[in-house]
């Protein structure tokens, strides 16, 4: 057995190390400095209790991202140092979010050990490279990221951390081969288990859809289906379920061989980034001469964020967690005794609401971040939830989860054509999200981002919207000046969430405007950008007559957008003419 000792090395902190809602995230240029690295997984490690370290087993994996490779075996070097007893490593470094999530909750090692806690390597939907983004964040034993308690104390830890602990002897491990090395160090025994990055996240698709129902749908001849993996690590997943469990073609995966730099691209599912997938879909003109396929779907780098799409017809993520919901019981074994409830983020449409109330179920709305859906699961009051950035999941994680969404999807298809499958017209995406505004009303929406902002001026334009809130009939004279066919504005503040199981309070989640109608505008500066502020800002147009549910979405939202732009002073504060991206 090789035998490592551990060295205590003198440090300093550096500055900006708080984790945002997702981990932390910076340039890998910025991680690669000597030791920022290392303070970061210190501090983490100082966070938590002495049980989650000392003796425990964690998880170390990601998305595969550049510089990956290196900080694994940075991390299983410092958590032997730290007193860990294993760590398990996806093969090749490899796991996607709710992989981790699924590992952490369900896995049970060959010695009968569960894992405590996680370091998942990920910027998410943010593009890698040598001069990109890398990211950092620790899952705890739910499954799910750690509350701001612990987000917290690891910020003013590493204001002040003075050493870390490493075992700089011990060897590189091959996380390219299954299997397990033994070590030996001054505490004792430390392996590191290498695995298949997939077996134990099938198993629990496996355990939650009818496979054998969608595996018809996808055998239909008048089905066709286009996944797109962005060159992110939901590719493995994507060869794995899709082909080799539902029977799919090979040639409907698009850019399904994970790669650090997702392949020059910018692995974010939306209509903007995943490009191949639009064209192929018929959502642009092309010279694509092909019928587009029956249902599309992408993923992002780290395969929690999802993109739903039919032929020629796009699903925004608010209309898909509601109609997710509205279907769950009847198409997805799962849920068939019933939800138990269902949450939406802040900024998300209010689609969702409808459903619950049409369904006459429990009803949340929290802060942006996974945690706050977390806490309502593990509490038993959560079944299904979203957010508007294209994260979907349910109860069965403590992480949104990308490929879980496209099943659900795959599954409500198969119900509604399990009569239809080989003859007559099968019931499409664009049939069943009609169907769903028929039913509960439209929600039209649509968000601005605006990236790498200067910070001062991202602040002083909330600050702005804060302070103008004061007087409502001042804020409904601006607009009517804007736009006189608009109704007014009956509630104005800064959204703030008390949690319903532990009491805790989450301050300045975003500014919003509510009309008398039902729509919203929100302003919101967001946390997952690694240079400079991003602002997004949603506006939601709630449309209850049927017969004007089929309205062009712009066309819808025009009177809106020009108030939201105009009210905020937008091009002012930021010098900005037009949005970077625009859903």
């Amino acid at each position: 057995m090789v035998l490592f000792t551990v060295s205590k090395v003198e440090t300093t902190p550096f500055d900006g190390q708080k984790p945002g809602t997702s981990g932390l995230r910076k340039k890998v240029k910025v991680f690669m400095y000597p030791n920022y690295l290392h303070n970061f997984v210190q501090s983490t490690f100082n966070a938590l209790s002495d049980d989650k370290v000392k003796g425990a087993t964690i998880v170390v994996s990601g998305d595969g991202r550049y510089f990956s490779k290196e900080a694994i075996q940075i991390i299983i070097k410092m958590a032997a140092a730290n007193g860990v007893r294993r760590v398990w490593v996806g093969q090749n470094g490899l796991l996607s979010t709710p992989a981790v999530s699924a590992v952490i909750r369900e896995r049970v090692g060959a010695d009968g050990s569960k894992a405590s806690g996680a370091f998942i390597l990920t910027a998410s939907h943010n593009p890698g490279g040598p001069h990109e983004d890398f990211g950092i964040k620790y899952n705890m034993e739910n499954g799910g990221p750690a509350p701001e308690a612990i987000t917290d104390q690891i910020y003013e830890n590493t204001k002040t951390i003075k050493e870390y602990f490493i075992a700089e002897d011990l060897p590189d491990v091959d996380i390219s081969t299954i299997g397990v090395t033994s070590l030996g160090g001054p505490e004792g025994e430390f392996d590191i288990d290498v695995f298949d990055s997939t077996s134990d996240y099938v198993k629990l698709m496996k355990s939650i859809f009818d496979f054998e129902s969608i595996r018809k749908l996808l055998a239909s001849p008048n089905f066709t289906f286009c996944y797109d993996a962005l060159h992110g690590v939901a590719g493995a997943y994507a060869k794995r379920i899709f082909v080799e469990e539902l029977g799919a073609h090979e040639s409907s995966l698009l850019n399904c061989t994970p790669k650090e730099d997702f392949g020059g691209g910018h692995p974010d599912p939306n209509l903007t980034y995943a490009k191949e997938l639009v064209e192929r879909m018929g959502l642009v003109k092309t010279n694509y001469q092909d019928e587009p396929p029956e249902f599309g779907a992408a993923a992002d780098g780290d395969a929690d964020r999802n993109m739903i799409l039919g032929k020629r017809f796009f699903v925004t993520p608010s209309d898909s967690v509601a109609i997710i919901a509205a279907n769950a019981v009847q198409a997805i074994p799962y849920f068939s005794a019933g939800l138990k409830g269902v949450a939406r983020s802040m900024p998300t449409s209010a689609a969702l609401d409808v459903v619950a109330k049409h369904l006459n179920l429990k009803f949340f709305e929290v802060p942006t971040g996974w945690k706050f859906f977390g806490n309502l699961m593990d509490a038993g009051l959560c079944s299904i939830c979203g957010e508007e950035s294209f994260g979907t999941g349910s109860d069965h994680i403590r992480e949104k989860d990308g490929i879980w969404a496209v099943l659900a999807w795959l599954s409500i298809l198969a119900f509604r054509n399990s009569d239809n499958l080989n003859e007559g017209k099968l019931v499409t995406v664009e049939d069943i999200v009609r169907e769903h505004w028929a039913t509960y009303g439209r929600h039209f929406y649509t968000r601005y981002d605006y990236e790498n902002v200067d910070a001062g001026a991202a602040k002083e334009l909330m600050a702005y919207l804060v302070n103008l809130q004061s007087s409502l009939p001042d804020v409904n004279k601006i607009t009517k000046g804007i736009r006189s066919d608009l109704p007014d504005i009956v509630q104005a503040d800064e959204f703030e969430y008390k949690d319903p199981v532990d009491d805790s309070i989450s301050k300045h989640q975003g500014v919003r405007y509510l009309f008398e109608d039902g729509s919203r505008l929100v302003f919101r500066l967001s946390g997952t950008g690694s240079e400079g502020a991003t602002i997004r800002l949603y506006i939601e147009q709630y449309e209850k007559d049927s017969s004007k549910t089929g309205r062009d979405s712009q066309e819808a939202l025009d009177p809106l957008v020009e108030v939201a732009l105009k009210l905020s002073k937008m091009e002012e504060f930021t010098g900005r003419s037009a949005p970077t991206v625009i859903t």
